[in-house]
């Protein structure tokens, strides 16, 4: 190695620096002074001080006994609780982890040596059950890539006493919500919980950073990022509380359940009987609380759900839902007219309104046997996401019973948080009548889906399919709440009532004074008629109510245009804290 160095320094200063310089770089330095072309100074470092080659080094004991410890926390709890999982019809969770991401999938896990000191050195050395292992207490949380998305995820092991949640798991649990909330990426809850450890309940119960604290993260990350949850096991307690509060939960038919209490606890307090499917199964949420948005047949099946649900839905709600390359639809729209029958009491399926509609294949639907009067989903209109919200005449004729209401006030209220435009598609005799849905609060629930449909900033676009009757019109974005268009096929009909109420309500004493009963039949008929011809979407078309009546065949491409056109439209809710209603 040569090394110039400037004029002034003695013989004895350049030995000095040549041999510190060698010792350095272990190999021979020449030492220039000035413009000189010999070295003042050469000095060769001694052989004893070159460095072992690279190759020669490994890794230490003290790496290997690190290694040795994080295989032995991945093993999860004692064996005989894994051995148990295959016939329970779970995955242990690391499995779990390597369908959902891959085997290279997950980033990084946070918090693997959660309460390590208290339980490794027992459960070591062990006994015939494994010792009390609590590997990571019992739940892993990270980062890891799905479906090309960058995510957080936690998730229960069922090995560890049963996926409870103890001080160490709280911490690592809240820590990752937290994170959530900086990075503004989705959250995947796989859920397999007993819930809170009863007998390591100090720490972390009512702790202000403990258990509840899960809870005001939860909502403090509502509308801001996607939470999803999948449900593999019993939820209990306080752990059931996390599928509720998430956008989106998927539950696995006969294998997970969520409920308040658990049926031992439950037969303690009220002295009911009853097993855990019964008391808060995937059937009982789907059918009567409307809390699981979908069932899975098993775990591969509950991923692909979740896969399909994320694509609608962008990473939080300062981005735009993905687009896509847009497919024609399934079913020609030039058949639509023809499926929407003329006489406004026949029903109809409006699936097959809406596959002639959106993109092939792309209709998502959530909550279908809840309020199944409407139905609520996701789809896209030339690749664009959108969120439907639609009457089903099928299903006592599209009226809107509290379950409905609530349902679509949820939907509209997660699709305006994400923004993603809303589509309506109204065939409705309006908000049901009779003293069974007053008592289930038909009022209040048709408040929270007036509410959500007025408040919603997303574009909004109205298509008046055929009935449009009552309040049923102001729930479905009619021409008062302000959406981008309303528009209508022929077959519309805008009205306080149909025909026959409105003759009922109007001419009942007239009617009744006719005496011949072919002469009041036809003069009902001719009242009919013309009450139709008031309530014709023709009538609110030139009296400008509506904007546009389309030709059925042209229903998707009027759609793809107005959507494309207000895709940047922006509204602003007047100046306040938040609304009372929700």
């Amino acid at each position: 190695m040569k090394v110039r160095v400037p004029e002034g320094a003695d013989q004895e200063e350049l030995a000095a620096i040549a041999e510190a310089m060698a010792q350095h770089v272990a190999d021979t330095v020449e030492l220039y002074v000035g413009d000189a072309t010999e070295p003042a100074v050469t000095h060769t470092a001694p052989s004893n001080t070159t460095p072992e080659p690279d190759a020669d080094l490994g890794p230490t004991d003290r790496e290997k006994r690190l290694r040795e410890e994080i295989a032995d926390i991945e093993a999860g709890g004692p064996e005989k609780y894994r051995d148990r999982l295959e016939e329970q019809g779970k995955l242990f969770v690391r499995d779990r982890l390597d369908l959902w991401f891959g085997v290279d999938g997950v980033a990084f896990e946070d918090g693997k040596f959660a309460n390590f000191d208290s339980w490794h050195e027992n459960a070591v050395e062990g006994d015939e059950n494994g010792g009390d292992r609590l590997p990571a207490d019992g739940l892993l949380t990270g980062a890891a890539e799905f479906e090309g998305r960058d995510v957080h995820f936690m998730a229960n092991d069922f090995t560890v006493k049963a996926g409870s949640m103890a001080e160490k798991g709280v911490e690592k649990f809240l820590r990752m919500q937290q994170r959530a909330l900086k990075t503004g990426k989705p959250v995947l809850y796989l859920m397999d919980s007993s819930g809170g450890r009863i007998d390591q309940q100090t720490g972390f119960f009512a702790n202000r950073e403990g258990i509840e604290k899960y809870y005001y993260n939860h909502s403090r990350l509502s509308g801001r990022v996607p939470q999803i949850c999948v449900l593999y096991g019993p939820c209990i307690a306080g752990a059931a509380y996390t599928p509720i509060f998430a956008d989106f939960t998927v539950m696995v038919r006969d294998v997970s359940a969520m409920a308040i209490a658990s049926p031992r606890m439950v037969e303690m307090v009220t002295g009911e009987e009853i097993d855990l499917q019964d008391l808060g199964g995937a059937e009982v949420h789907a059918r009567h609380t409307g809390s699981a948005d979908l069932i899975a047949e098993d775990e591969e099946h509950a991923r692909a759900l979740v896969a399909q649900l994320l694509s609608y839905l962008p990473d939080n709600s300062d981005e735009s839902p993905p687009r896509t390359a847009g497919t024609a639809p399934a079913r020609p729209p030039e058949g639509i007219d023809a499926i929407v029958p003329a006489e406004p009491n026949k029903g109809y399926d409006m699936t097959r309104v809406i596959e002639r509609v959106v993109d092939t294949d792309s209709f998502f639907e959530l909550r279908p046997q809840y309020g199944s009067e409407i139905l609520t989903g996701f789809a896209r209109v030339d690749g664009r996401p959108v969120g439907v919200v639609a009457n089903q005449p099928a299903q006592r004729a599209g009226a809107i019973f509290p379950d409905a209401a609530e349902k679509a006030a949820q939907f509209v209220w997660t699709c305006d948080a994400y923004d993603v435009p809303l589509l309506y598609l109204c065939d409705t005799p309006g908000f049901m009548a009779g003293s069974g849905v007053e008592k289930e609060g038909i009022l209040e629930q048709g408040k929270k889906m007036i509410y959500a449909t007025s408040a919603a900033t997303v574009p909004k676009q109205c298509v008046v399919v055929r009935k449009a009757y009552g309040a049923g019109i102001y729930a479905m974005s009619g021409p008062a709440y302000d959406p981008e268009s309303t528009i209508a096929l022929p077959s519309g009909e805008i009205a306080i009532m149909g025909p026959e109420a409105a003759i009922n309500a109007v001419y009942a004493n007239r009617l009744a004074a006719i005496d011949d009963d072919e002469e009041r039949a036809e003069r009902e008929r001719e009242l009919r008629e013309q009450f139709r011809e008031d309530i014709d979407v023709h009538r609110m078309a030139s009296e400008v109510v509506i904007d546009e009546i389309v030709p059925p065949s042209d229903l998707r491409t009027e759609l793809a245009a107005r959507f494309a056109f207000y895709e940047d439209v922006e509204k602003d809710r007047p100046s306040k804290k938040h609304g009372t209603v929700i």
